[in-house]
């Protein structure tokens, strides 16, 4: 279970760091408008729930069905805050 954790918090880690710094010099290319790396309070605080989260599940090495679950439920949480943010 230790081996799972580490790939999936790696790799998600490593998407994270190098796509947002890539979409930011492909909007200067192809975007109507140069995009930022300014996050809203919004997205900061659903990046700091969920990292704190997954450290909750990984913490003790094991995982079980409700931690999954609600790992679930703060995804299905954000998902709702997000829709119904105005942009």
């Amino acid at each position: 279970m230790n081996l799972s954790f580490n790939i999936a918090i790696e790799s998600s880690k490593q998407i994270a760091l190098f796509v947002a710094p890539v979409l930011v010099l492909l909007s200067l290319v192809a975007g109507p408008a140069p995009m930022t790396l300014e996050f809203s309070h919004l997205e900061v605080t659903a990046l700091a729930l969920s990292v704190g989260a997954v450290t909750l599940a990984a913490l003790n090495g094991e995982s079980n069905w409700l931690e999954g679950a609600m790992l679930l439920a703060l995804y299905g949480m954000l998902a709702v805050a997000f829709y119904h943010t105005t942009p």
